[in-house]
Protein backbone atom coordinates (compact mmCIF):
# COMPACT_ATOMS: atom_id res chain seq x y z
CA UNK A 1 0.00 0.00 0.00
CA UNK A 2 1.61 3.21 -0.95
CA UNK A 3 1.91 6.16 1.03
CA UNK A 4 1.50 10.08 0.39
CA UNK A 5 2.14 13.16 1.88
CA UNK A 6 0.37 16.13 1.01
CA UNK A 7 0.91 19.56 2.33
CA UNK A 8 -2.19 21.87 1.86
CA UNK A 9 -4.66 18.97 2.15
CA UNK A 10 -7.58 21.17 3.67
CA UNK A 11 -7.35 23.23 0.37
CA UNK A 12 -9.78 22.64 -2.91
CA UNK A 13 -7.15 20.47 -4.56
CA UNK A 14 -5.82 19.37 -1.00
CA UNK A 15 -9.24 17.40 -1.19
CA UNK A 16 -9.93 16.45 -4.35
CA UNK A 17 -6.46 14.82 -4.49
CA UNK A 18 -6.70 13.10 -1.29
CA UNK A 19 -10.24 11.71 -2.52
CA UNK A 20 -8.66 10.25 -5.21
CA UNK A 21 -5.36 8.32 -3.73
CA UNK A 22 -7.85 7.16 -0.84
CA UNK A 23 -10.10 5.58 -3.71
CA UNK A 24 -6.80 3.98 -4.89
CA UNK A 25 -5.72 2.41 -1.53
CA UNK A 26 -3.33 5.22 -0.43
CA UNK A 27 -2.17 5.70 3.08
CA UNK A 28 -2.86 9.57 3.69
CA UNK A 29 -0.52 12.26 5.55
CA UNK A 30 -1.70 15.77 5.37
CA UNK A 31 -0.64 18.75 7.41
CA UNK A 32 -2.40 21.60 8.82
CA UNK A 33 -1.65 24.86 10.68
CA UNK A 34 -2.40 25.11 14.52
CA UNK A 35 -5.28 27.73 15.08
CA UNK A 36 -8.05 28.39 17.14
CA UNK A 37 -10.55 27.60 14.92
CA UNK A 38 -10.95 23.92 13.27
CA UNK A 39 -10.35 24.29 9.33
CA UNK A 40 -10.63 21.14 7.94
CA UNK A 41 -14.72 21.74 6.54
CA UNK A 42 -13.76 20.47 2.92
CA UNK A 43 -12.14 17.29 4.13
CA UNK A 44 -13.96 16.30 7.08
CA UNK A 45 -16.21 13.78 4.86
CA UNK A 46 -12.72 12.26 4.05
CA UNK A 47 -12.04 11.82 8.06
CA UNK A 48 -15.34 10.15 8.80
CA UNK A 49 -14.80 7.89 6.23
CA UNK A 50 -10.75 7.11 6.56
CA UNK A 51 -9.70 8.78 9.47
CA UNK A 52 -7.95 6.72 12.13
CA UNK A 53 -7.40 4.11 9.15
CA UNK A 54 -5.87 5.76 6.20
CA UNK A 55 -6.28 9.57 6.28
CA UNK A 56 -3.78 11.51 9.18
CA UNK A 57 -3.32 15.06 9.45
CA UNK A 58 -0.29 16.89 11.15
CA UNK A 59 0.63 20.15 12.34
CA UNK A 60 3.02 21.50 10.50
CA UNK A 61 4.61 24.88 8.48
CA UNK A 62 6.04 24.78 5.38
CA UNK A 63 8.35 27.32 6.71
CA UNK A 64 9.42 25.01 9.78
CA UNK A 65 12.00 22.78 7.80
CA UNK A 66 12.83 21.19 11.25
CA UNK A 67 9.15 19.74 11.74
CA UNK A 68 8.79 18.99 7.52
CA UNK A 69 12.11 16.77 8.02
CA UNK A 70 10.88 15.03 11.65
CA UNK A 71 7.38 14.07 9.54
CA UNK A 72 9.03 12.80 6.37
CA UNK A 73 11.37 10.50 8.72
CA UNK A 74 8.68 8.76 10.23
CA UNK A 75 5.88 8.78 7.58
CA UNK A 76 8.69 7.66 4.87
CA UNK A 77 6.00 8.68 2.19
CA UNK A 78 5.91 6.93 -1.70
CA UNK A 79 5.50 10.44 -2.98
CA UNK A 80 4.66 14.30 -1.87
CA UNK A 81 2.38 16.65 -2.91
CA UNK A 82 3.52 20.26 -2.25
CA UNK A 83 -0.03 22.06 -3.04
CA UNK A 84 0.41 24.65 0.28
CA UNK A 85 0.28 28.68 -0.63
CA UNK A 86 -1.13 31.75 -0.12
CA UNK A 87 -2.74 31.14 -3.51
CA UNK A 88 -5.00 34.36 -3.81
CA UNK A 89 -3.31 36.57 -6.40
CA UNK A 90 -5.00 40.04 -5.24
CA UNK A 91 -4.35 38.88 -1.46
CA UNK A 92 -0.30 38.41 -2.33
CA UNK A 93 -0.29 41.93 -3.17
CA UNK A 94 -1.81 43.02 0.48
CA UNK A 95 0.53 40.36 2.18
CA UNK A 96 3.64 39.71 -0.18
CA UNK A 97 6.01 39.03 2.16
CA UNK A 98 3.74 35.83 3.88
CA UNK A 99 2.80 34.76 0.49
CA UNK A 100 6.23 34.94 -1.08
CA UNK A 101 8.02 33.36 2.20
CA UNK A 102 5.55 30.21 1.83
CA UNK A 103 6.32 29.72 -1.86
CA UNK A 104 10.02 30.32 -1.85
CA UNK A 105 11.72 29.46 1.58
CA UNK A 106 8.46 26.52 2.36
CA UNK A 107 9.36 25.17 -1.53
CA UNK A 108 12.86 24.92 -0.92
CA UNK A 109 12.35 23.73 2.62
CA UNK A 110 10.37 20.66 1.94
CA UNK A 111 12.89 19.70 -1.41
CA UNK A 112 15.85 19.90 1.24
CA UNK A 113 13.81 17.68 3.76
CA UNK A 114 13.25 15.30 1.21
CA UNK A 115 16.97 15.19 0.00
CA UNK A 116 18.11 14.34 3.46
CA UNK A 117 15.42 11.61 4.02
CA UNK A 118 15.06 9.98 1.49
CA UNK A 119 15.96 10.84 -2.05
CA UNK A 120 13.83 8.22 -4.26
CA UNK A 121 10.63 9.92 -2.78
CA UNK A 122 8.63 11.29 -5.42
CA UNK A 123 7.85 15.14 -5.37
CA UNK A 124 5.04 17.49 -7.43
CA UNK A 125 5.28 21.07 -7.03
CA UNK A 126 2.05 23.02 -7.84
CA UNK A 127 3.65 25.53 -10.14
CA UNK A 128 0.90 27.89 -11.87
CA UNK A 129 -0.22 29.67 -15.27
CA UNK A 130 0.13 32.73 -13.47
CA UNK A 131 3.71 32.28 -13.74
CA UNK A 132 3.36 33.36 -17.47
CA UNK A 133 1.84 36.62 -17.22
CA UNK A 134 -1.00 36.93 -19.59
CA UNK A 135 0.36 39.34 -21.98
CA UNK A 136 0.34 37.20 -25.36
CA UNK A 137 -2.74 35.50 -27.03
CA UNK A 138 -1.09 32.33 -27.77
CA UNK A 139 -1.29 28.87 -26.35
CA UNK A 140 1.35 28.75 -23.66
CA UNK A 141 3.08 25.53 -23.11
CA UNK A 142 6.29 24.54 -20.67
CA UNK A 143 8.83 26.06 -23.19
CA UNK A 144 6.64 29.44 -23.19
CA UNK A 145 8.57 31.94 -21.27
CA UNK A 146 7.89 33.55 -17.57
CA UNK A 147 6.78 37.01 -16.89
CA UNK A 148 5.05 37.06 -13.00
CA UNK A 149 2.80 40.03 -12.76
CA UNK A 150 2.35 39.45 -8.68
CA UNK A 151 4.11 38.51 -5.53
CA UNK A 152 2.18 34.84 -5.55
CA UNK A 153 3.11 34.12 -9.51
CA UNK A 154 7.11 35.51 -8.67
CA UNK A 155 7.02 33.14 -5.51
CA UNK A 156 6.02 29.99 -7.47
CA UNK A 157 8.58 30.52 -10.44
CA UNK A 158 11.59 30.48 -7.71
CA UNK A 159 9.68 27.18 -6.66
CA UNK A 160 8.91 25.77 -10.40
CA UNK A 161 12.80 26.82 -10.62
CA UNK A 162 14.09 24.95 -7.59
CA UNK A 163 12.20 22.06 -8.03
CA UNK A 164 14.04 22.09 -11.47
CA UNK A 165 17.05 22.74 -10.39
CA UNK A 166 17.00 19.78 -7.42
CA UNK A 167 15.66 17.35 -10.68
CA UNK A 168 18.63 18.01 -12.23
CA UNK A 169 21.57 18.52 -9.32
CA UNK A 170 20.22 15.37 -6.84
CA UNK A 171 18.85 13.10 -9.73
CA UNK A 172 15.65 13.30 -7.48
CA UNK A 173 12.10 12.46 -9.14
CA UNK A 174 10.71 16.16 -8.94
CA UNK A 175 7.99 17.17 -11.32
CA UNK A 176 6.43 21.02 -11.89
CA UNK A 177 2.65 20.57 -12.84
CA UNK A 178 1.88 23.56 -14.63
CA UNK A 179 -1.85 23.86 -13.56
CA UNK A 180 -4.15 26.60 -15.27
CA UNK A 181 -7.72 27.75 -13.35
CA UNK A 182 -9.02 25.13 -12.03
CA UNK A 183 -12.36 25.34 -10.33
CA UNK A 184 -14.72 23.39 -8.57
CA UNK A 185 -17.23 23.43 -5.71
CA UNK A 186 -14.94 23.27 -3.55
CA UNK A 187 -13.04 26.97 -4.16
CA UNK A 188 -12.65 29.19 -1.76
CA UNK A 189 -15.22 32.14 -2.11
CA UNK A 190 -13.40 34.60 -2.49
CA UNK A 191 -11.73 33.57 -5.97
CA UNK A 192 -13.92 34.99 -8.93
CA UNK A 193 -15.42 31.75 -10.20
CA UNK A 194 -17.12 30.52 -6.42
CA UNK A 195 -18.18 34.36 -5.88
CA UNK A 196 -20.02 34.51 -9.07
CA UNK A 197 -21.69 31.07 -8.45
CA UNK A 198 -22.59 31.84 -4.76
CA UNK A 199 -23.84 35.37 -5.79
CA UNK A 200 -26.18 32.86 -8.45
CA UNK A 201 -27.39 31.21 -5.87
CA UNK A 202 -28.68 33.90 -3.36
CA UNK A 203 -29.97 36.15 -6.01
CA UNK A 204 -31.79 32.89 -7.40
CA UNK A 205 -33.54 32.88 -4.31
CA UNK A 206 -34.06 36.28 -3.25
CA UNK A 207 -31.05 37.28 -0.55
CA UNK A 208 -28.85 38.64 -2.54
CA UNK A 209 -29.58 41.53 -4.86
CA UNK A 210 -26.12 42.14 -6.41
CA UNK A 211 -22.13 40.49 -7.13
CA UNK A 212 -19.52 42.86 -7.09
CA UNK A 213 -16.31 41.57 -9.71
CA UNK A 214 -13.01 43.47 -10.76
CA UNK A 215 -11.77 43.18 -14.56
CA UNK A 216 -14.77 41.29 -16.90
CA UNK A 217 -12.62 41.31 -19.58
CA UNK A 218 -9.69 39.20 -18.25
CA UNK A 219 -10.04 35.95 -19.69
CA UNK A 220 -8.94 32.31 -18.36
CA UNK A 221 -8.20 28.80 -19.03
CA UNK A 222 -10.87 27.35 -16.93
CA UNK A 223 -11.10 22.99 -16.07
CA UNK A 224 -12.19 21.31 -13.02
CA UNK A 225 -9.99 20.48 -10.58
CA UNK A 226 -11.31 16.61 -9.98
CA UNK A 227 -9.25 16.30 -13.55
CA UNK A 228 -6.35 18.21 -12.64
CA UNK A 229 -5.69 16.27 -9.72
CA UNK A 230 -5.52 12.86 -11.69
CA UNK A 231 -3.19 14.27 -13.36
CA UNK A 232 -0.68 15.35 -10.33
CA UNK A 233 -0.92 11.60 -9.57
CA UNK A 234 -0.58 10.77 -12.87
CA UNK A 235 2.89 12.86 -13.52
CA UNK A 236 4.30 10.86 -10.23
CA UNK A 237 3.28 7.39 -12.24
CA UNK A 238 5.36 8.67 -15.26
CA UNK A 239 9.09 6.51 -15.51
CA UNK A 240 11.00 9.93 -16.06
CA UNK A 241 10.50 13.08 -13.88
CA UNK A 242 9.29 16.01 -16.10
CA UNK A 243 7.19 19.07 -16.34
CA UNK A 244 3.93 19.28 -17.81
CA UNK A 245 1.18 21.90 -18.29
CA UNK A 246 -2.65 21.11 -17.75
CA UNK A 247 -5.26 23.42 -19.07
CA UNK A 248 -8.56 22.43 -21.22
CA UNK A 249 -7.14 24.48 -24.10
CA UNK A 250 -10.16 26.80 -24.49
CA UNK A 251 -10.32 30.56 -22.58
CA UNK A 252 -13.07 32.60 -21.51
CA UNK A 253 -13.78 36.03 -19.97
CA UNK A 254 -14.77 36.60 -16.74
CA UNK A 255 -17.80 38.20 -18.13
CA UNK A 256 -18.53 34.85 -19.99
CA UNK A 257 -18.68 33.23 -17.27
CA UNK A 258 -20.67 35.62 -15.13
CA UNK A 259 -23.31 35.04 -18.45
CA UNK A 260 -23.42 30.87 -18.45
CA UNK A 261 -23.76 30.44 -14.10
CA UNK A 262 -26.53 33.30 -14.51
CA UNK A 263 -28.19 31.53 -17.59
CA UNK A 264 -28.11 28.35 -15.80
CA UNK A 265 -31.29 29.73 -13.69
CA UNK A 266 -32.51 31.73 -16.43
CA UNK A 267 -31.31 35.03 -14.86
CA UNK A 268 -29.80 37.85 -17.45
CA UNK A 269 -25.84 38.41 -15.77
CA UNK A 270 -26.37 42.24 -16.98
CA UNK A 271 -28.82 43.00 -13.94
CA UNK A 272 -27.13 41.79 -11.34
CA UNK A 273 -23.07 42.30 -11.84
CA UNK A 274 -21.75 45.33 -11.12
CA UNK A 275 -17.83 46.38 -11.27
CA UNK A 276 -15.88 47.63 -8.56
CA UNK A 277 -12.35 49.11 -9.17
CA UNK A 278 -11.70 47.74 -5.40
CA UNK A 279 -11.32 44.47 -7.21
CA UNK A 280 -8.93 45.52 -9.80
CA UNK A 281 -5.03 43.84 -9.40
CA UNK A 282 -2.50 46.43 -9.44
CA UNK A 283 -0.85 44.56 -12.32
CA UNK A 284 -3.32 42.50 -14.34
CA UNK A 285 -2.89 39.28 -16.17
CA UNK A 286 -5.27 39.86 -18.97
CA UNK A 287 -5.04 36.44 -20.74
CA UNK A 288 -4.21 32.67 -20.05
CA UNK A 289 -4.51 30.04 -22.13
CA UNK A 290 -3.06 26.44 -21.90
CA UNK A 291 -1.09 23.63 -24.69
CA UNK A 292 -1.91 20.61 -22.88
CA UNK A 293 -0.68 18.16 -25.75
CA UNK A 294 2.21 17.12 -24.11
CA UNK A 295 0.86 15.65 -21.50
CA UNK A 296 -1.52 13.90 -23.41
CA UNK A 297 1.44 12.42 -25.31
CA UNK A 298 3.64 11.72 -22.55
CA UNK A 299 1.18 10.77 -19.30
CA UNK A 300 -1.83 10.19 -21.64
CA UNK A 301 -3.84 13.21 -19.39
CA UNK A 302 -6.54 15.32 -21.17
CA UNK A 303 -9.36 17.19 -19.63
CA UNK A 304 -12.71 15.30 -18.66
CA UNK A 305 -15.20 18.59 -17.88
CA UNK A 306 -16.41 21.10 -20.04
CA UNK A 307 -17.05 24.48 -19.12
CA UNK A 308 -20.49 24.54 -19.35
CA UNK A 309 -20.67 21.67 -16.98
CA UNK A 310 -18.05 22.77 -14.26
CA UNK A 311 -20.06 25.83 -14.34
CA UNK A 312 -23.56 24.01 -14.36
CA UNK A 313 -21.70 21.84 -11.59
CA UNK A 314 -20.96 25.12 -9.24
CA UNK A 315 -24.54 26.56 -9.70
CA UNK A 316 -26.44 23.52 -8.51
CA UNK A 317 -24.24 23.14 -6.27
CA UNK A 318 -24.33 26.89 -4.50
CA UNK A 319 -27.82 26.79 -5.19
CA UNK A 320 -28.47 24.38 -2.52
CA UNK A 321 -25.95 26.21 0.18
CA UNK A 322 -28.40 29.32 -0.87
CA UNK A 323 -31.50 27.17 0.07
CA UNK A 324 -29.92 25.95 3.50
CA UNK A 325 -28.71 30.19 3.88
CA UNK A 326 -32.35 31.07 3.28
CA UNK A 327 -33.94 28.60 6.13
CA UNK A 328 -31.08 30.47 8.34
CA UNK A 329 -31.98 33.86 7.58
CA UNK A 330 -35.61 33.43 7.65
CA UNK A 331 -35.20 31.66 11.69
CA UNK A 332 -32.61 35.18 12.52
CA UNK A 333 -29.86 32.38 12.73
CA UNK A 334 -27.59 34.12 10.28
CA UNK A 335 -27.29 37.55 8.98
CA UNK A 336 -26.00 38.00 5.42
CA UNK A 337 -22.49 39.77 5.12
CA UNK A 338 -22.04 39.62 1.29
CA UNK A 339 -22.15 41.91 -1.46
CA UNK A 340 -25.36 44.12 -1.48
CA UNK A 341 -27.80 42.02 0.80
CA UNK A 342 -31.86 42.38 0.66
CA UNK A 343 -32.33 43.59 4.37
Amino acid sequence: MKVAFITGITGQDGYYLTKLLLEKDYIVHGTIRRASLINTERIDPLISKYGNDRLYLHYSDLLDSSSLTNLLNKILPDEVYNLAAQSHVSVSFKNPIYTTQVGTLGSISLLEALRNTNKSIKFYQASSSEMYGGASKTKLNEKSPFDPKSPYAASKVFAHDVTKLYRESYDMFTVNGILFNHESPMRGETFVTRKITRAVGRIKLGIQEKVLLGNLDAFRDWGFAGDYVEGMWMMLQHHTPDDWVLATGESISVKEFAKAAFEAVNLNWKDYVEVSEKYFRPNEVEYLLGDYSKAEKEIGWKPKTSITELVNMMVESDLKLAKQEKVLIENNLLKPTWDNPKS
